[in-house]
């Protein structure tokens, strides 16, 4: 069938309408009521292999959708949304059912020598969100974004563009309207937000095809619901990867290991886990250890382990090019290695210097690195850490002071003989696969431990296989202001679990920006030190007594906070939910958040305003709608206004969002010292409110099976009572024997009944406390004002 220049409707299935016209063809599918596809071509056939996707078009629920057609135009329409297709030129526009539009093309997609090009209407007090890990400040719009990993130079501004992840993946808010986009290119690509013409979006990518997905929503949360079930959800992390990590370049044997742990344990500092970088190695050698200065790998874990800490090793995908190293003989004798156009080996400068590089769009290399990590297993590792995985290759080697230069050859084939690329294709996905393959190989080796792998480098769909962590930041206090917005973008770019080096990893930060640093860190999904070799020691104590005791109260509260931290984790998995969100994701219909950047929310129900800039100790905080309490003083706010706040160095000023219900646990110096005993509920009424604890073992994957318990309880104030509700413990784990405390944040009470029978009580800081055991049955606690 030949085809004009006109679009035509020329097929329609169960998922999807083809249109088609002389050399291009647009395929719309329609995935759910709120999600449809895009792929536009020169060629047939039209989609690709979608590397981050991880379900696929026809994988969704069967849904109702129609399709009509006029003179101009043919009109895709679900229970959600509407997409219109252009007969003149494939224009594509979409539009809610109320008829507010939103990402229509104002030119249609063209291709020419440079790629493919679409651009798209920015509406009138629209506001644009996400686009992975960016620096600057929360609202991207005005900006541009280039989508390319690398390793960028040091001490990066807050305007510096494309950095070691990339995920093209963006949210759009507009009045009652809120819709996301996932760019689904691996090439080169760029997303232009107003930046060269301020009514513009533009998508470009170097790729065959213009391929994105685009969901419609009321609220950022149904974005990032619909990102969990596209691009994979977060496996549920082992309790312990939730602790304070403590890292730095340049611990540099066992002594100085064990020196370290010593000195947290001695100092109660709480500390789950120390990271090993790259001098634990036999020069630079991946999977060895340093045959002098670490001598005795798996007597000096036990010794970690037997206090409570858990080693995190880290890992480079620049395998040395030495005949005699096992590693690369076996990746040689394989074909596991990344070979140049022309057939020969590729290799590059890192820290071994000249290095080769393991395939990991291959199935068999991810398997055979995978397993590469046993010896490091069976040595007592239990985490990996992935780094310079953009990948990063020197311009010099490493040993003449080599530093940031390049990467692998654009035009070097990788993959499987039936599905040969270029790494011009993969490049952006070659942390994502290392990612993958490290977290696919520890499962195999140790079955029923939940993996930890950190990396520096990713894309879109991660969080199935990663930790991500913000990669070699600065002991700058702009580095601070900007730390989070750019986990709050993360967030929304479907990333919940990541962090930063707290404190900066290059330069020596001042004991008040390390002792502000920690008090925010402590909060973050991923909270770990690190520093950077030459640089003056950054542990908690090396910047004095008054920082190392707001280290210790600020970490110590994180332990605390875990019960109320692990469901946060457990929603991100369960719902997409990011762990830090700003607060335009719980308050969109409120402007004055769209733009505020140095706010955060953890969960639903704390808020964080820190301060940011050094000499400061007032600062302006908005509490949107709502009540809000003040952590520290128990005062009762109401929202809807800016306040002044005073916040001397020791201080955070911290906010609880009322109706919140906390739970928290015992003070511990890591998570395995001692069970959940008590747990206690710290109870914040405002009307009605609900909070459900979610509980497992923390290490295994049972709860996969069901073995899991969850608590709900819910508090009703009215001008007399306030009533608290606990239901019955859900799930087939079952915790160890504990006590709960509620302190209930009110007005004294003259009467407190539990289960209508009176208790006791203590009324003190504006707080009602009362204890009992927990026997998982349903309780009522009354508190008569």
């Amino acid at each position: 069938m030949e085809h004009s220049s006109m679009f035509t409707l020329d097929q329609r299935d169960a998922r999807s309408c083809l249109f088609k016209r002389a050399n291009q063809q647009i395929r719309i599918s329609i995935c759910s009521e709120q999600l449809i596809r895009v792929c536009i071509s020169n060629d047939a056939p039209l989609a690709r292999r979608s590397w981050a996707v991880n379900r696929a078009d026809d994988a969704w629920e069967a849904l109702a959708w129609s399709v009509s057609e006029n003179s101009d135009s043919t009109r895709i329409e679900t229970t959600k949304l509407q997409v219109n297709v252009a007969h003149a030129d494939g224009r594509i526009t979409f539009n809610n059912l109320e008829q507010q539009p939103f990402f229509s093309d104002v030119t249609p997609a063209s291709y020419n020598a440079d790629g493919w090009v679409v651009r798209k209407q920015i509406y009138n007090s629209e506001h644009f969100y996400g686009f992975g890990e960016r620096t600057g400040w929360l609202e991207k719009t005005g900006q541009h974004f280039l989508n390319w990993t690398l390793d960028p130079e040091p001490h990066h501004s807050p305007r510096i563009d494309n950095m070691y992840a990339t995920m093209p993946v963006f949210m759009g808010l507009q009045p009652n309207l809120c819709y996301g986009v996932f760019f689904n290119t691996s090439f080169r690509s760029s997303i232009d937000v107003g930046a060269a013409d301020a009514a513009l979006l533009s998508l470009k990518t170097q790729g065959p095809d213009l391929d994105y997905y685009v969901v419609l929503g009321t609220t950022p949360a149904e974005i990032t619901a619909t990102w969990r079930e596209l691009l994979g959800a977060m496996p549920l992390p082992a309790y312990w990867a939730l602790g304070y990590h403590q890292s730095r370049w340049g611990y540099d044997s066992s002594m100085t290991m064990q020196a370290i742990a010593d000195e947290l344990r001695a100092r109660n500092i709480p500390c789950d886990a120390i990271h090993f970088d790259i001098d634990y190695m036999d020069g630079y050698r991946v999977f060895t250890w340093h045959p002098e200065r670490f001598a005795q790998p798996a007597q000096l874990l036990q010794n970690l382990a037997r206090d409570g800490f858990n080693v995190v090793t880290i890992i480079d995908p620049g395998v040395k090019t030495d005949p005699n190293y096992a590693v690369f003989a076996e990746g040689i004798a394989n074909d596991y290695f990344i070979k140049r156009a022309d057939g020969t080996l590729f290799s590059g400068y890192v820290w071994p210097d000249d290095s080769a590089f393991a395939d990991f769009t291959r199935a068999d290399v991810r398997e055979w690195w995978g397993n590469l990590h046993k010896k490091l297993i069976d040595a007592g590792v239990r985490g990996i850490w992935d780094d310079m995985n953009e990948p990063t290759v020197f311009d010099r080697p490493f040993s003449e002071g080599g530093g940031n230069g390049g990467t692998i050859d654009l035009n070097a084939p990788q993959g499987s003989a039936d599905e040969r690329t270029t790494h011009a294709e993969v490049h952006n996905l070659y942390g994502l696969l290392m990612a993958r393959s490290t977290y696919e190989g520890l499962r195999q080796l140790r079955p029923n431990e939940r993996p930890f792998v950190l990396t520096r480098s990713g894309f879109a769909g991660l969080s199935r296989w990663a930790t991500l962590w913000t990669g070699d930041n600065s002991a700058l206090w702009e580095h601070l202001e900007m730390m989070l917005p750019q986990i709050a973008n993360l967030g929304l770019s479907g990333i919940p679990f990541v962090g930063v080096d707290i404190g900066g990893f290059f330069g020596n930060a001042s004991p008040e920006l390390w002792a502000r640093w920690v008090q925010v860190g402590a909060f973050l999904p991923f909270c770990r030190g690190h520093s950077c070799s030459g640089t003056r020691p950054a542990e908690p104590w090396a910047f004095g007594e008054r920082t190392e005791a707001i280290a210790r109260a600020y970490l110590s509260l994180r332990y605390r906070l875990l019960p109320y931290l692990y469901t946060l984790f457990y929603q991100a998995s369960t719902t997409g939910a990011p762990i830090i969100r700003p607060l335009v994701y719980e308050f969109a219909a409120d402007p004055t958040t769209h733009a505020l950047h140095d706010q955060v929310l953890c969960g639903s129900q704390l808020m964080l305003a820190p301060i940011v800039r050094p000499g400061t100790e007032y600062r302006s905080v908005y509490l949107p709608a709502g009540e809000w309490y003040d952590w520290w003083t128990g005062e009762r706010i109401k929202g809807s206004q800016h306040i002044l706040v005073h916040a001397p160095l020791e201080r955070l000023p911290l906010y609880v969002r009322g109706g919140a219900i906390l739970t928290l646990g015992p003070v511990l110096n890591y998570t395995s010292e001692a069970p959940l005993d008590p747990l206690t509920l710290d109870v914040y009424p405002s009307g009605t409110s609900e909070w459900t604890l979610y509980e497992d073992d923390g290490i295994s994957f049972d709860y996969e099976q069901g073995q899991a318990a969850t608590t709900t309880f819910s508090c009703v104030e009215t001008e007399q009572t306030i009533t608290l509700m606990i239901a019955a413990r859900q799930g087939s784990w079952q915790p160890a024997l504990r006590t709960i405390v509620v302190n209930l944040h009110s007005l004294p009470p003259k009467a407190v009944l539990f289960d209508t029978n009176a208790i006791e009580w203590v009324y003190a800081e504006g707080a009602t406390t009362v204890s009992f055991a927990d026997d998982g049955l349903a309780h009522t606690l009354e508190v008569q004002l």
